[in-house]
């Protein structure tokens, strides 16, 4: 799914467009015990109280696609045979309504989900008409496709603190014991996958709150597939590939000018408007290492490393591994960030022998939050 198309869902999960009957949950214990189930219809609900549970659906449905949003993918196997994928499929075509197959998600997760709190697992499921549009992106008179989905979240119980509290029986403040609040989703994922606005059952969306934590367990008792290279890890083994393969010649300025075309890449992926996020490939990486000059043993060395840890072929989402806001420059005692447009006025220099990294001030200086100025230098 791409973010246009992400965003189309997620519009929906508001009172006035969604065709969502109702949402059904399970509050569990951090030691896996059912404490209840509930069912509860959107229509009865008070608009805030129904503004809130669509709120936390709405959040698997949002972060940086690659992320936070990880495409998950079923084998032709899986869709034959797999028990997983055939309880969401059950899922979806009975619109989560069938209590045996509720039931066993609910089993599914509280068995491979481990939480220090108490958590509640709630599910919802929605019929969308999907209007078609036409070349200019007006809305067309063709027949509508219908996308019909499901979506299920994982929100801890988080405990306020006790206080006083205003009880209107009571008409005055009162110790009332600590609140339970449900907290924003740690995971969720929505089946089936909206691609090219229409369903997708060979993929789901699955979300995670830190792209550190993928919860393996989950994954594997809800899907029984793996994921992607968390992002995290992503870019930690795509600098390795990179400092590993060009070790002898990347020089602080080649580096510079490595980073400067990767971000100027990734920038004109972004203004081509496509829906898709930017990406970064290893040809594309291997055209950016020759237009900064790089020799041609070393381009070769750095496909064949990109090759092997990420496999042939591979599109690496460029904001798990760009940072087009920052430049950060580190030595053992000292970081220095700067944004990518004024990048050139860090550079390096040998004085008196020794080796430093140099910042060009011909503006406004600040040291701690306070303007100083720099009158106290000497020329050299």
């Amino acid at each position: 799914m791409n973010q246009k198309e992400t965003a189309e869902i997620k519009r929906r999960l508001n009172r006035e467009k969604g065709n969502i009957p109702c949402v059904r949950g399970c509050y569990a214990s951090s030691k896996g015990e059912v404490i209840s189930v509930f069912r509860r219809s959107l229509a009865s609900m008070a608009e805030h109280e129904c503004d809130a549970y669509l709120a936390l659906f709405r959040k698997v449905l949002s972060g940086a696609p690659g992320k936070n949003g990880i495409e998950v993918v079923f084998s032709a196997d899986q869709m034959m045979n797999g028990e997983e994928h055939t309880l969401l499929m059950e899922l979806r075509d009975t619109r989560a309504d069938d209590d045996t197959c509720v039931s066993a998600l609910y089993q599914k997760i509280i068995d491979s989900y481990r939480s220090e709190t108490n958590y509640v697992i709630l599910l919802m499921s929605d019929t969308y008409d999907v209007p078609r549009r036409a070349a200019d992106g007006e809305r067309s008179e063709d027949q509508e496709n219908v996308f019909q989905y499901f979506i299920c979240c994982v929100c801890p119980v988080r405990e306020n603190k006790t206080g006083l509290s205003y009880s209107p029986s009571e008409m005055d403040f009162r110790d009332l014991g600590p609140d339970q609040t449900l907290a924003a989703p740690e995971l969720g994922f929505l089946f089936p996958a909206f691609d090219d606005r229409s369903s997708n059952i060979y993929n789901a969306l699955y979300y995670v709150k830190n792209p550190n934590e993928q919860h393996e367990d989950f994954v594997d008792a809800v899907f029984h597939t793996e994921l992607p290279m968390a992002a995290p890890v992503q870019k930690a083994t795509f600098l390795n590939v990179l400092e590993d393969s060009l070790r002898e010649v990347l020089t602080f300025s080649t580096m510079q000018a490595v980073n400067d075309r990767m971000i100027e890449t990734v920038e004109t992926q972004k203004q081509e408007k496509k829906a898709e996020a930017p990406v970064i490939t290893a040809p594309r990486m291997k055209s950016i290492l020759a237009d900064c000059g790089l020799p041609l043993e070393k381009l070769e060395s750095f496909e064949d490393r990109f090759d092997a840890e990420f496999g042939r072929g591979t599109h690496l989402t460029a904001a798990n591994i760009v940072n087009t806001r920052q430049v950060e420059v580190k030595t053992p005692n000292v970081v220095i960030h700067v944004n990518p447009e004024f990048s050139d006025l860090v550079e390096t220099r040998v004085i008196d022998g020794k080796k430093y990294i140099l910042i060009r001030a011909e503006e406004e200086v600040e040291l701690n939050g306070v303007s100083v100025t720099l009158s106290d230098m000497t020329e050299e």
